[in-house]
């Protein structure tokens, strides 16, 4: 017996055993399980926490970006559609005018800056006036001055202002025609011979006309309407209160012709190198004085535009070489001739010819310059002329105006020589006393008619 009992605890043993081990298992199989699901736990956690924060960092810029990109995306569809209109409004531009496309663009923007232009002017013309005015109101108004000065600086009007200019304007024309100066001059008539005799004896207060400060003024003596003899003072250097006691005589003068006529003094300013300047003039007609008598007296300058002016001047030089006997003439320029054609222009050249007892021994001419009242020669002439002859000789210069179906007609003629007067005897001699080298200087054209009869005495 004892031995199956023996069997029975020993097989009894291990189940006892076998079921205290099983709840020990189990404990542990439940720790390790749990730690497991920890860790699971704790993992999720972190890669929760860190998608979170991918997810934080991510979406913080693109927030930004997408904000600072929204207006930049914006102004870029605006600017592309404002340019594609742009360029379907042109090609329809382009298509209707049938122009090119840049030719258009090019309109377009010169008629945007014309625009532009246009409104910036008004604009600061207006803004201008809006300042000036804001001066005048700062000026015109000095509340310390009315205070100091109370009822005297209201009484005092602004009609004192306008009357001082006033004066001021009226003292300043009179100043301007004080300026031309004036001229004494004696007239003696001989009813015996029908003669004239003027005598320019000198002129004040003469304006400057040269930079230096004076003038060098000379007196033509002439009688209108006819003009035909005239008659020239020395010309009088650098000063203003020339002194001249010149005596001309107008022969062949009666009476009865004297009454219709208009004795002329014209004061001129003599320049070599340019057109003489008129300082101004003096009228006297005949008709107005008593010639029975001897008339001295004083006459104020009145200013004039020109000597007539209907011929026109013109410029040359003289170069004579003793040596070689050799005078060159070069033609340069002529300004304000006489309209000779229908269409108010001429065709004008210019004639040389060397002339000696009334023949002529050469002749030159110049090219013709088509439809010009102002032509420019620049042409150079060259005569054989020994020196016993140069004091026997006259230089003859007559501007032509060319007609290709009638004759051409002289517009205005000079003479120099040793048997000229006035401005030509100048140039001449100015010439002979300096040789080899070349003197240019401006004549005002005479009347061909006046110079024939100048040819005609030579003889």
């Amino acid at each position: 017996m004892p031995p199956n009992t023996n069997t029975n605890t020993e097989e009894q043993l291990p189940e006892e055993s076998t079921q205290s081990l099983e709840p020990a298992d189990q404990k542990v199989e439940e720790t390790t399980q749990r730690e497991v699901f920890r860790e699971l736990a704790q993992k999720q956690a972190e890669q929760q926490q860190a998608e979170s924060q991918k997810m934080f960092t991510t979406l913080t810029p693109k927030t930004t970006t997408e904000a600072e990109e929204e207006p930049t995306t914006t102004t870029a569809s605006t600017i592309q559609k404002i340019g594609h209109a742009g360029e379907v409004v042109t090609e329809v531009i382009a298509e209707k005018t049938g122009l090119p496309t840049w030719g258009v663009v090019a309109i377009i923007i010169l008629v945007f800056l014309v625009v532009f232009g246009i409104l910036f002017f008004c604009v600061r013309r207006f803004l201008k006036k809006r300042r000036t005015k804001d001066g005048k109101g700062k000026k015109g108004v000095d509340m310390k001055s009315v205070q100091l000065l109370g009822s005297a600086y209201k009484e005092k009007p602004d009609m004192e202002e306008l009357t001082e200019n006033a004066e001021e304007g009226d003292e300043e024309d009179k100043q301007s025609e004080q300026k031309l100066g004036r001229l004494n001059f004696k007239l003696e008539y001989d009813f015996n011979s029908n003669s004239l005799a003027v005598t320019v004896i000198q002129a004040e207060e003469l304006p400057a006309l040269d930079m230096g400060g004076t003038s060098d003024p000379y007196v033509k003596v002439y009688l209108l309407p006819d003009k035909k003899k005239k008659f020239e003072t020395k010309v009088h250097r650098k000063t203003l209160n020339p002194v001249f006691n010149e005596t001309f005589t107008f022969k062949s003068l009666p009476y009865a012709d004297a009454m219709n006529k208009t004795l002329v003094f014209a004061i001129f300013d003599f320049d070599r190198f340019s057109k003489h300047d008129q300082i101004g003039e003096v009228k006297v007609p005949l008709c107005t004085i008593d010639l029975a008598q001897t008339i001295e007296e004083w006459r104020d300058l009145v200013s004039v535009e020109g000597e007539g002016g209907q011929l026109g001047d013109i410029c040359f030089s003289l170069r004579y070489v003793p040596t070689a006997g050799k005078l060159t003439v070069v033609i340069l320029e002529a300004k304000n001739l006489k309209k000779m054609d229908v269409g108010g222009l001429s065709d004008p050249y210019v004639k040389i010819a060397i002339m000696q007892n009334g023949k002529r021994l050469k002749k030159k001419k110049t090219s013709i310059k088509k439809c010009t009242l102002n032509p420019y020669y620049n042409e150079s002439f060259s005569f054989e002329v020994p020196f016993e002859q140069i004091q026997k000789i006259c230089l003859v210069v007559t501007v032509v105006d060319y007609d290709r179906i009638g004759t051409s007609e002289p517009i205005g003629r000079c003479i120099l020589g040793c048997m000229a007067t006035g401005t030509e005897l100048r140039h001449w001699s100015d010439m002979l006393a300096s040789p080899r080298r070349p003197i240019a200087q401006w004549h005002t054209l005479k009347d061909p008619e006046e110079t024939d009869e100048i040819l005609k005495n030579m003889k």
